[in-house]
């Protein structure tokens, strides 16, 4: 098994016992350590991995650190761990000050769900407040598994995470930034872009508050646009691979049955958009349509028992619906097809029902 494998084989399990994991010991041994296994350390040599490890501060003797990794005999990486549900913001203080009196050159918070990665970019020996790299394994995405991998004890070269440290760090702000700016623009990004497509005299707040919405509205186009052709891509690749299927199965056209059945240009293309928004969450051949006289149906795993959502598409209304706990209907009424994306939280919460 691949490092990825590993690392999502984990995610899962974190899904499946997280709410029978009561303590911070058992967070430890159901989560952490396979954690540190998965990254090629030997948890039971204390050559390699040391639990308890004592970092005395000050006249504080005997203090001791969840675990420390051990590298040429020196301690190289140290970890302190919280209860899966704790909030990892308010224990930074406490790994800061074992990683000051350590000649460790990195330290990991966790609550066995996120991981925090720090070291000392800013001040020598003193740990920065800013994680440089942070990870949710309930909610990976790939690049985040080829940084993680650095850590691996395979690949652990300590200079070489340090020089892409920073870069992560400043990267990780700016992403969190851009974030923000686009679901709420701030006033002077609003008048940067105002300025350079207005052709008013002045920008009154009247102007400012047209064009926040337009901008907002704008960044989301430009979002789907961006999703829609990295799917277009994937899925002419997946089409290479496959071999010619019957008439109905075929994707690129609409179709008609001897059932009566009609799939329409309409129908597979909201089947592209929902495939493009769960694409982050599982892989493209889970995900399947099944055409039927009243409605348009999408599967997870081509099972009746898996319904992701159903749409009504027709020339005088388009609906979409989802599912909530239990199965409940949720329907949402479309003015276009791009409409969906707005509700890509509702789709990939029931994938993540059916995933758990």
């Amino acid at each position: 098994m691949d490092f990825k494998d590993q690392i999502k084989q984990l995610a899962d399990r974190i899904e499946k016992l997280k709410g029978q994991i009561h303590t911070e010991e058992a967070t430890k041994n159901a989560f952490i350590m396979p954690f540190i296994v998965a990254l090629g350390y030997d948890v039971f040599n204390p050559l390699e991995v040391i639990p308890e490890f004592v970092c005395d501060i000050g006249t504080k003797k005997g203090e001791k650190i969840d675990y420390a990794i051990f590298k040429d005999g020196k301690p190289t990486i140290l970890i302190e761990c919280k209860h899966w549900a704790q909030d990892l913001n308010l224990h930074d203080g406490q790994l800061l000050r074992y990683f000051h009196v350590s000649k460790a050159k990195f330290g990991i918070l966790t609550n066995g769900i996120i991981y925090r990665f720090y070291t000392d970019l800013k001040e020598p020996n003193k740990m920065d407040e800013k994680p440089f790299f942070e990870i949710d394994l309930c909610d990976i995405r790939e690049n985040q598994i080829d940084e993680l991998k650095k850590f691996h004890k395979s690949y652990f070269d300590i200079d070489n995470v340090l020089s892409t440290a920073s870069e992560l760090q400043y990267t990780n702000q700016l992403k969190a930034l851009v974030k923000a700016e686009m679901s709420n623009p701030s006033e002077h990004l609003v008048r940067l872009f105002t300025k350079q497509v207005y052709s008013g005299k002045m920008i009154t707040s009247a102007v400012l508050e047209q064009f926040t919405e337009l901008l907002r509205k704008s960044f989301s186009s430009v979002i789907s646009d961006i999703i829609q052709e990295r799917f277009k891509t994937a899925l002419d690749k997946e089409k290479e691979g496959e071999t010619p299927k019957t008439t109905r199965d075929n994707e690129n056209a609409p179709k008609g049955n001897d059932d009566g059945i009609n799939t329409t240009l309409d129908e597979m293309e909201s089947f592209y958009i929902v495939k493009a928004i769960l694409s982050q969450k599982v892989p493209l051949t889970r995900i399947h349509h099944r055409d039927t006289k009243s409605y348009f149906g999408i599967l997870l795993d081509d099972n009746n028992r898996k319904p992701i959502c159903r749409l009504y598409l027709s020339d005088k209304k388009k609906q979409l619906v989802t599912f909530g706990e239990g199965k409940t209907e949720q329907k949402h009424d479309l003015e276009t097809l791009d409409d969906i994306y707005k509700y890509a939280p509702e789709l990939l919460d029931v994938v993540s029902m059916y995933e758990s």
